[in-house]
């Protein structure tokens, strides 16, 4: 049985916050992006939400693509990464997806595959992110390879932002002008990222990728989720499971890395960084209870964690702690401990249950 911990998935405001990506991007379609797990947050029950709002859907790994469709989900699914063999060549084509090619080896699996209906695909092409995709003066004879192919229906373009969080720098728009000077008239570009939909109206593309703030969090450190108009797509709880008084000169956890200088409430609390939560969030990362924002004291431990609750009334076990979500953001446990909220919501490993609710959480 579960000891209390519960991720509650709020879908009306992933709803909202892809929303928020259309009024950004007003002339472009979305894909939407659900990798890692709909990073965190659930694959199947958040895509298949988001099916019925977005244009398509896209996903990181041929097994995150076949689970959709194995939960019914007939959407376009983009294959972000692409394949890596001519099986999985010919099992994503019987699968109905598009394919990103970034390789010979990709496109030469995919003239050798067989196909039932010609698929589109989109030539990726390195402006500059140096991971994948052909060089810019590679781009126009892969096009003509793709384009001769009878397994190809469209060839389209795709390149990804490397500094699209930050509205200021150059880069973005040196990318933007780089993709361009080599897609043919008439042809389907997707660039933006979540900073690129927020942050670079104008050089977002056909087709644009909102990811992390689908969900809630900021692409960007500077610029808050509710000053983007975001709102959190998870609220992460535990319950208390133990209170105790302390006096000064108490330690606390592990280390004894906090010492109390008056007396003090301790709250010990069923989360720990085995569930995900961050192992170096330091003291004063802040949680919530009742809504009233809180401190942790001490060492984050495997399954534990120690909130100072001093004054607080109507508290005992089985409270719930707000570990992040409306009241404490994602991105403010996640600044706290050195890290960003995309690593945070992609690598949470909860020993506890996922509630899917409809009810907008603001």
């Amino acid at each position: 049985m579960s000891r209390g911990t519960c991720a509650v998935i709020h879908l009306d405001n992933i709803r909202h916050n892809l929303q928020v990506a259309r009024r950004h991007a007003p002339h472009s379609r979305i894909w939407a992006v659900v990798k890692a797990n709909a990073y965190g947050h659930g694959l199947v029950p958040v895509a298949q939400m988001l099916a019925a709002e977005a244009d398509g859907l896209a996903v990181a790994t041929l097994d995150e693509a076949l689970t959709l469709r194995a939960a019914g989900i007939n959407s376009p699914v983009l294959l972000l990464e692409g394949v890596v063999s001519m099986a999985q060549t010919q099992t994503a084509l019987d699968a109905d997806l598009e394919l990103v090619v970034h390789t010979m080896d990709q496109r030469h699996w995919l003239a050798e595959a067989s196909v039932q209906q010609a698929v589109r695909v989109w030539l990726k092409v390195d402006t500059g992110m140096r991971r994948l995709g052909f060089m810019p003066a590679e781009a126009g004879a892969e096009y003509a390879h793709l384009q001769a192919l009878p397994q190809v229906a469209t060839v389209s373009f795709m390149t990804h932002y490397a500094r699209a969080d930050d509205p200021a720098h150059a880069m973005t728009p040196q990318q933007y002008d780089c993709l361009h000077s080599v897609v043919p008239a008439g042809c389907e570009a997707s660039l933006a990222n979540s900073g690129g939909v927020l942050f670079w109206p104008g050089r977002q593309g056909d087709w644009v990728r909102p990811g992390i703030m689908l969900y809630g969090a900021t692409p960007a450190p500077e610029q808050s989720r509710d000053r983007l108009g975001l709102r959190a797509g998870m609220t992460l709880y535990a319950p208390i499971i133990a209170l105790r008084d302390l006096v000064p000169g108490d330690t606390v956890g592990y280390g004894g890395g906090f010492s109390t200088d008056r007396p003090l409430r301790l709250a010990t609390v069923a989360m720990g960084y085995a569930d995900g939560y961050p192992r170096h969030a330091p003291n004063d990362t802040p949680v919530a209870i009742n809504g009233i924002r809180c401190r942790l004291v001490g060492r984050v431990s495997m399954d534990m964690l120690t909130v100072d609750v001093t004054g607080l009334q109507d508290i005992g076990p089985g409270t719930p702690v707000e570990l992040w979500g409306p009241h404490v953001a994602v991105d403010e446990v996640a600044q706290a401990a050195g890290t960003i909220g995309y690593e945070l919501l992609a690598g949470l490993a909860l020993r506890g249950r996922y509630d899917y609710v409809t009810e907008r959480c603001s």
